[in-house]
């Protein structure tokens, strides 16, 4: 299995991801799922994604910790796992190619708002919080990105970078165990994808650290102009244009 060609790519994505998620403080699901979900099925990216981001991911966010706004971070966390079942109740009776489509085009949508300066300096109660974190849960249950809404949601408040990605960290690093316990009760934990997150996970630790110190000299320009693009390749990632390629990837990696 590590020496398959299959394999060796996903690897490589894998290292990409790292990088994007120890800078931006998220990224990692929305580059390996598509590629791993091409070559192993979704139910197998799934699991890979998550034991990737259990571990290595706690001693870089643990510092972060101190900085988060826990005031929004947990309302917007409630908001998120109430309406993760909204977004799987709309996969499963919607149409998944519009939903797709739409999707994206709010993703593209929200980049060109965030992109000219518009700063929301309306309340941020907590039932605003949850609303924001309602919008991400119900595109997580959807298409598997919730990262979108709460981004959106702190980039446009005007927060220092600091404090947008520690409120990133904070939030996924919840989301993440909230879901390998869901992966553990519904069996879904199978030995191959758990077999290459464990193996894949140094190698991603690595690119994390080589990404954590990329942060440090970005800046806040530096690290919005990052967010943006990782947006914007969430929204392309989406799109069921690749739907071809995505079916031809395992014939080309076997």
């Amino acid at each position: 299995m590590l020496t398959e060609p299959r394999f060796l790519l996903l690897a490589c994505v894998i290292a990409l991801a790292g990088v994007a998620r120890g800078l931006s403080g998220f990224g990692s699901g929305m580059i390996v799922a598509p590629v791993a979900g091409a070559l192993y099925g979704p139910k197998a990216a799934l699991v890979i994604v998550s034991i990737l981001d259990a571990l290595p991911m706690i001693p870089l966010t643990l510092p972060a910790l101190r900085h988060a706004v826990w005031r929004e971070v947990i309302p917007i966390s409630i908001g998120s796992f109430l309406f993760l079942p909204l977004g799987l109740f709309i996969l499963r009776h919607g149409d998944p190619t519009v939903l797709r489509w739409v999707i994206s085009a709010a993703i593209l949508a929200c980049v060109a708002v965030l992109w000219s300066g518009y700063r929301y300096r309306g309340p941020r109660s907590p039932a605003v919080s949850v609303a924001a974190g309602a919008v991400s849960g119900t595109l997580s249950g959807i298409a598997q990105i919730p990262g979108p809404p709460v981004i959106a949601y702190w980039m446009a408040s005007g927060l220092p970078a600091l404090i947008v990605r520690a409120n990133l960290l904070t939030f996924f690093m919840i989301g993440e165990f909230v879901t390998l316990g869901n992966l553990w009760a519904t069996d879904m934990l199978m030995p191959e994808p758990v077999t290459i997150g464990l193996v894949t996970m140094p190698l991603y630790f690595v690119f994390l650290l080589a990404g954590w110190r990329m942060f440090a000299v970005t800046g806040d320009r530096g690290y919005r102009l990052v967010t943006f693009w990782l947006i914007i390749a969430a929204a392309l990632l989406a799109l069921p244009l690749w739907d071809g390629v995505s079916a031809r990837l395992p014939a080309a990696f076997a």
